[in-house]
């Protein structure tokens, strides 16, 4: 694929991540997907994704994902991205109840295509921002 195809790939995959099309997300990524930012032990495939997306869209129904930034070259897709939205239900992640708090955070992913298909990816996002915004007294 050329890096333009890489890029459609991955905000494809952004898209219908957000849409909760689960179809489209298991055509996306390979059987052997792995997300590195995944606790250790995570199932590698798309399951493990849509399980991830469930819980998020439970906790946040109104997730936003704004690309800021889309580099590609060769195999590898870098993607700068903003997410806001609004925290209504529970989030494992941060063991507080859900107060419909309003949050935005920051964070930038590497993605890596085989065969057009995603098979990889690496996160660095902005847990404590998150983490702060959703826990602090009111």
């Amino acid at each position: 694929m050329t890096t333009a195809e890489n890029k459609k790939l991955v905000l494809a995959h952004y898209e219908s991540f957000l849409r909760q099309d689960s179809d489209a997300v298991r055509k996306q990524l390979s059987a052997d997907y792995r997300d590195n930012e995944m606790p250790p032990g995570t199932p590698l495939g798309p399951e493990a994704v849509l399980k991830f997306r469930s819980m998020l869209h439970a906790a946040f129904p109104d997730l936003r994902i704004t690309i800021e930034d889309i580099v590609a070259e060769g195999d590898r897709v870098a993607v700068r991205a903003s997410w806001i939205g609004t925290h209504r239900g529970p989030l494992p992640m941060v063991p507080v109840p859900a107060r419909n708090r309003p949050f935005a955070f920051s964070g930038m992913v590497f993605w890596r295509i085989r065969d057009d298909k995603i098979v990889e990816r690496w996160a660095t996002i902005d847990r404590l921002s998150l983490q702060q915004q959703l826990t602090a007294e009111e």
